[in-house]
This record gives C-alpha cells, sequence and structure tokens, in this order.
C-alpha cells in the first residue's frame, strides 16, 4: 500500500513570533490527511548542539530540518516532517524539531519552557540533545523537566499536580532518550567497561542530605527518574574535524569520524524499531487527526493564559471523533436500510428485523470509532437517533402501503363504482348482486401480494365510505322484505364489529412488536458496550500494570541507593495506582 503522506521537507507545525506561540494551519492540513497510527519523535536541546543533523538522519536524508552554521538559533518553534515509516508498514514517522532552548537573543526562559512542554505532549518518543558529559551544568541547563508538573496538569482536579504524584504523567508522556554529543570520556567504573545506559544511571544517583544545595541537585534527577521510568542514552563521539562543523550535512561519509557515523547508526536503528506509537491514555492510538487535534487543544491553552491539561485534550478529542462516530453510524444505517428495505414491507416485523439488523451495525461502526464516550452520552445520543430514524421508516412504510392500497381499491374497485352509477344495481336482486360482486373484488384485493401493513385498514376504511351505497341499493331493493332487510342491517353490523375488533388486535400487536423492538435495541447497546468495556478495562490494566512495573524498578533503584522516604513515597504512588485502577472501572449508563 502506497504511504499516505511523504512530505519533501519539514513545515513549520508551531511559530514562535515574538514569544507566541502559534500554530500553522497547513501543518494542520497534512495531519488531517494521516488515517495511519503515527510514531512522534521529537527533540530538545540548547541551541546549536546538533538537534537538526539527528532528525534528518531519522528521516533517511542528508539535509530537510535546517542545521544553521553560527552561533545563532536557527529552528524557531516546532517544525514538522511527516515520512512514511521505513520499519513499521502502515505507520507514519512524525519528527518534530524544536527551537534551540537558551538562545541569549530570545532571552525568554519561559518561552522554553512552553516549547519543552508541548515536545514532551506531543511525542512518544522524547529526545534530549545536550554536549558532552551529563554533569551538574547539563542538569542544570535541564531545569525544565523541574517546571513540568508548573506547566502541564495531567487531570483537571485541583490539588492532583506534584512531582509526589506523577502517575498520571508516567501514564501520559513519552519515553526518554538523551543524546550526549562531542562525548570524550572513557565509558567505565572502576576500570570496568558500562554502557551508555549504566552512564545515565550512574548520573542520575541522588545525593544523600536535606541542604538547599542537595535538593538543588537531586530535583532534577528526581523528576527525570520520576516521570520517565523509561530511559536510554546514547552517546556521540566528534563527527569530524572542527573546521568541517559548520557544513556537517555536506561531508561526504568518508570525511566524517566512523564512529561517529556507527553511533548515529545505532541511534537512528533504536529510535526506529524501538519508538512506539503514541497513544492516549488507555492505549488509545493516535492518528494524524488526533495528534492535530492535540496541537491545537495545547496550544490554544497555553495561548489563553491556562496550563494545557492532558485529561482536557482528550477529553476534548473525544467530543468531536464521538460526534464523528455517531455520524457515521447514522450514515452506515441509512445506507444498510437504503440497500435492504423495498418499502412496503409486508409485515411490520420484516420491517423491525432490517431495522435491527442494520442497528447492530451501526452500534458496532459507533464503538469502532469512539473512545472515552463519558456516561454513554454519544451512545445515548446514538440511540435516540436510530430509534428516531426507525420510527421514520415505520411512518413512510405505513405511507407506502396506504398509497399502495388505495392506487390497487381504485383500480380494483373503480369499475364496481361506475356500475353504482349507471344504475347497473337499482334493481329488484340489486343489492345482492352488489355485494356478491362487491365480495369477488375484495378476494382479488386479497389476492395481491405486498400491499403492506395497511392493507386491513385502508380497506375498512374504503368499505365504510361505501356504505351509504349499499345501504341505499339495500333500502330501495323491492325484493327484499323488511325482515330481511333488518336481518342484512344486524349483518353488516356484526361484519363491521368483526373488523373493529381485528383491526385493535392488529394494532395491539404492532405495539407489542415495537416494545420488543426498543428492549431488543437496549439489549444490542448494553451487549456491544460491555464487550467495549471489557476490551477498554482490558488495556487499562496493561497499561497500568507496564506503569506499576516501572514504578517498582525505581523504587528497587532507589533502595539500593540507601534512599529509604523516597523510596515510601514511592510505594505511595505505587499504592495510589492500584487504587484509582479501582476507581477508574469504566460503567455502564445506557439507561
Amino acid at each position: 500500500m502506497a504511504p499516505e503522506i511523504d512530505l519533501p521537507g519539514p513545515v513549520s507545525l508551531i511559530d514562535n513570533t515574538k514569544g507566541q506561540l502559534v500554530v500553522n494551519p497547513e501543518a494542520l492540513k497534512i495531519l488531517s490527511a494521516i488515517t495511519q497510527p503515527v510514531v512522534v519523535v521529537a527533540i530538545v536541546g540548547l541551541y546549536r548542539t546538533g538537534k537538526s543533523y539527528l532528525m534528518n538522519k531519522l528521516a533517511g536524508k542528508k539535509n530537510g530540518f535546517s542545521l544553521g552554521s553560527t552561533v545563532r538559533s536557527h529552528t524557531k518553534g516546532i517544525w514538522m516532517w511527516c515520512v512514511p515509516h521505513p520499519k513499521k508498514p502502515e505507520h507514519t514517522l512524525v519528527l518534530l524539531d524544536t527551537e534551540g532552548l537558551g538562545d541569549i537573543e530570545k532571552g525568554d526562559n519561559e518561552n522554553d519552557s512552553w516549547i519543552f512542554a508541548l515536545a514532551v505532549l506531543l511525542s512518544s518518543t522524547f529526545v534530549y540533545n545536550s554536549m558532552g558529559t551529563i554533569n551538574q551544568q547539563a542538569m542544570d541547563q535541564l531545569h525544565y523537566v523541574t517546571e513540568l508538573t508548573d506547566r502541564i496538569k495531567a487531570n483537571s482536579s485541583p490539588g492532583n499536580n506534584s512531582v509526589e504524584d506523577s502517575a498520571d504523567f508516567v501514564s501520559f508522556f513519552p519515553a526518554f532518550v538523551w543524546t550526549l554529543r562531542d562525548f570524550t570520556l572513557e565509558l567505565e567504573v572502576d576500570g570496568e567497561p558500562i554502557t551508555a545506559d549504566d552512564y545515565l544511571e550512574l548520573s542520575l544517583k541522588l545525593r544523600k542530605g536535606t541542604d538547599k544545595k542537595s535538593k538543588s541537585f537531586n530535583d532534577p534527577r528526581l523528576c527525570i527518574r520520576k516521570f520517565f521510568p523509561n530511559r536510554k542514552c546514547f552517546i556521540f563521539d566528534w563527527p569530524a574535524q572542527k573546521k568541517y562543523l559548520a557544513h556537517l550535512e555536506q561531508l561526504k561519509e568518508e570525511e566524517l569520524n566512523p564512529d561517529f557515523i556507527e553511533q548515529v547508526a545505532e541511534f537512528c536503528s533504536y529510535i526506529l524499531s524501538h519508538a512506539n506509537v503514541k497513544t492516549l491514555s488507555g492505549g488509545i492510538p493516535v492518528n494524524g487527526p488526533r495528534l492535530e487535534s492535540l496541537v491545537l487543544t495545547y496550544v490554544n491553552a497555553i495561548s489563553s493564559g491556562d496550563l494545557p491539561c492532558m485529561e482536557n485534550a482528550v477529553l476534548a478529542l473525544a467530543q468531536i471523533e464521538n460526534s464523528a462516530a455517531v455520524e457515521k453510524a447514522i450514515a452506515h444505517y441509512e445506507q444498510q436500510m437504503g440497500q435492504k428495505v423495498q418499502l412496503p414491507t409486508e409485515t411490520l416485523q420484516e420491517l423491525l428485523d432490517l431495522h435491527r439488523d442494520s442497528e447492530r451495525e451501526a452500534i458496532e461502526v459507533f464503538m469502532k470509532n469512539s473512545f472515552k464516550d463519558v456516561d454513554q452520552t454519544f451512545q445515548r445520543k446514538l440511540g435516540a437517533q436510530l430509534e428516531a430514524k426507525r420510527d421514520d421508516f415505520c411512518k413512510q412504510n405505513s405511507k407506502a402501503s396506504s398509497d399502495c392500497c388505495m392506487a390497487l381499491l381504485q383500480d380494483i374497485f373503480g369499475p364496481l363504482e361506475e356500475d353504482v352509477k349507471q344504475g347497473t344495481f337499482s334493481k329488484p336482486g340489486g343489492y345482492r348482486l352488489f355485494i356478491q360482486k362487491q365480495e369477488e373484488l375484495k378476494k382479488k384485493y386479497y389476492q395481491v401480494p405486498r400491499k403492506g401493513i395497511q392493507a386491513e385498514e385502508v380497506l375498512k376504511k374504503y368499505l365504510e365510505s361505501k356504505e351509504d351505497v349499499a345501504d341505499a341499493l339495500l333500502q330501495t331493493d323491492q325484493s327484499l322484505s323488511e325482515k330481511e332487510k333488518a336481518i342484512e342491517v344486524e349483518r353488516i353490523k356484526a361484519e363491521s364489529a368483526e373488523a373493529a375488533k381485528k383491526m385493535l388486535e392488529e394494532i395491539q400487536k404492532k405495539n407489542e412488536q415495537m416494545m420488543e423492538q426498543k428492549e431488543k435495541s437496549y439489549q444490542e447497546h448494553v451487549k456491544q458496550l460491555t464487550e467495549k468495556m471489557e476490551r477498554d478495562r482490558a488495556q487499562l490494566m496493561a497499561e497500568q500494570e507496564k506503569t506499576l512495573a516501572l514504578k517498582l524498578q525505581e523504587q528497587e533503584r532507589l533502595l539500593k541507593e540507601g534512599f529509604k522516604n523516597e523510596s515510601q513515597r514511592l510505594q505511595k504512588e505505587i499504592r495510589d495506582i492500584q487504587m484509582r485502577s479501582k476507581s477508574r472501572q469504566p460503567t455502564c449508563h445506557i439507561l
């Protein structure tokens, strides 16, 4: 299958003009066209540290994101490049290159913090790029991570936004990859070789103590450990001789440091193999339109002076998608009914059976395309619309049947009416002849198929409209005695009463069928909702188990390092996750 989107180069996703973040409509249009799941990799770091070079390599290109060649920051805002994922068919790789942090010309730390926060919120893998080793200066430059709880809300409930309550953040936050450029140290401890990941974990070890200096040392490390339990580290040698670095993208491969080439290849291979699809809470995969909605929601919140709220962003997205899911379901129902139903149907049950089949498929369409339908608000809207559609089809069916029967009666009984006008039956014995002819025509009417559900009622009303004619013929027929006329009147009354009784029974039967259909409709909604809730519950449990596993791993590290208090705080978070897993079980509110 051909890729959906393969941009020749990056486009600005979020412009940063005079400290104001503005979404680029053209970039949103590109995202809206991507129906595939997206793997979103964002890179953040100080300006002029080679972030764009790595992103170009992930895109499989030498050029693309602007590298620049001076001490001035080149990338402004957040730029996006959408390419087919080279290792995951039917997926799109979305690369986000961000404005360099700490640009002295801009001199706006708050703006940098928002860029950092947006990169975290939008990505499934977050790459932090820095120069040299992980020392205290590097940690100080990563102060943005300590500000995340000041910049982002996990949910709309007050009082839950603290470092100590990081479980909600972890479920939303991306995997963390720290790339160290121009790294010159030997990776070893006590003469034994260690990996880059080991180096990162050693660098994140906490310092014992409660004084201000220890707190300053520990805060960024603690935040990284709590917010990003899934983390990785890569080191890179100098790419080439210093005189060539200004034009790195123009160098031939043989002019680059072989170790650097190998390290970049290892980094790209890892990211392309391990970076996951961006997901929402509950494991819901993000595609282009969903990413578009997240971008708009977060940037609009920042522009209005609010904190971006992850829960609100998901709920806003759910509103859009669930409304669309209702429309898709109704469109499917109308299409199916249009193809299957031929009005008038012979019986009401025939129409209701067709409705039930189409309704079941419509609910399936809704379930497939909806998510986080709080209190089943949109499913109830769907149910109400489907019920209205059913009632409308019933009205159409009745009208089609009435129209058909009226035309048929006119065709069958027309000649009889003409004979009455011509006086054919105005003679002795004419009444019995009229009744005999009328009964023959009734039999002919009954023999015609597919008259629909109004056949009896329309015939009854027609015959009632001709009672005056029959009565006139009866009263003027001189061949009948007064006694015979009285007997005939009683017979007609008895037939009329029997017809009325039959009509009442038919109406009662239709009402029972409609009530039975309403109950079956409710049961179908409950059945499919229950199945979806079970799937959602399994997904939620899997997500929580993953978060718990990462938390337990981090708790073990803290215990080994002797930080009992921090370990106890983490144990409280673990208990909170377990308690929330019980309180967040989805509930059914179809009634």
